[in-house]
């Protein structure tokens, strides 16, 4: 009855998912910038290596979500790329700057992106007014909203979540994502009525280097050689408690 998403950043992560008992991945790269568009390197190499659905981001850079006509050009060929690279469904969304949905821009966005099911990321959390905005996603032919409930987790936007479901009406699918885990996700469940979840798993994998020099950082990370990956055993464990 349920579906869970799990969000990679990796291949590995993808393979990960899979093995942990996920029904699909949305594959981002950028995590610390809330996810950004993955190279076609990795879309390709991700759709050789699982079976379960693959879902891509198609989002230019981090930031906000009101794109220039440029960004969206590039966002139209990624979404092209990602389609011919074997992509089950897409992610993406827009907003003009007062917070309303960039009805325009997503309707180039959902013509190029044709019958291929398109998931409206975390933008719907920036918009002005989340039930208006819901009925203009439905409007689109969305398949899905990823959202907190505009709150940090999806914990704490369990009330919206819930008013979401209610006032979707089976038109399309709420799907609560941000802080979902092992300990909260069967409350959220109860709490939203949804029957689809996003979380990514992570844990910390340590770097296989054996010389290392302390004096150079790669960006920002307080650990410059180890990565955050998803882990079969905790897509298990959050999966455990809805099964």
């Amino acid at each position: 009855m349920y579906r869970f998403e799990i969000c990679a950043n990796s291949v590995a992560s993808c393979i990960a998912a899979q093995e942990g008992g996920a029904d699909r991945v949305e594959l981002c790269a950028g995590i610390p910038e809330g996810g950004t568009t993955p190279s076609v390197g990795m879309i390709r190499q991700a759709r050789a290596s699982i079976s379960i659905g693959l879902n891509v981001i198609i989002r230019p850079r981090g930031g906000d979500f009101l794109y220039s006509e440029s960004e969206i050009q590039e966002m139209l060929y990624d979404i092209k790329a990602a389609k011919e690279l074997g992509a089950d469904g897409l992610v993406f969304g827009c907003l003009l700057p007062d917070g309303t949905v960039d009805m325009v821009n997503m309707k180039r966005l959902m013509d190029a992106a044709g019958d291929t099911p398109v998931t409206f990321h975390r933008a719907f959390d920036h918009t002005s007014d989340p039930l208006k905005a819901l009925e203009d996603i439905i409007e689109l032919g969305c398949a899905r909203i990823l959202t907190s409930g505009c709150m940090p987790t999806a914990l704490e936007g369990a009330p919206l979540l819930a008013q979401l479901v209610e006032k979707s009406a089976g038109r399309i699918i709420i799907m609560p994502g941000c802080g979902v885990k092992e300990g909260n996700i069967a409350e959220t469940a109860r709490l939203s009525g949804a029957r689809e979840f996003h979380f990514s798993a992570r844990e910390p994998v340590e770097s296989g280097m054996i010389f290392r020099n302390p004096q150079v950082a790669m960006g920002s990370e307080d650990d410059p050689y180890g990565t955050m990956q998803t882990t079969a055993r905790r897509v298990a464990a959050t999966i455990a408690p809805l099964k």
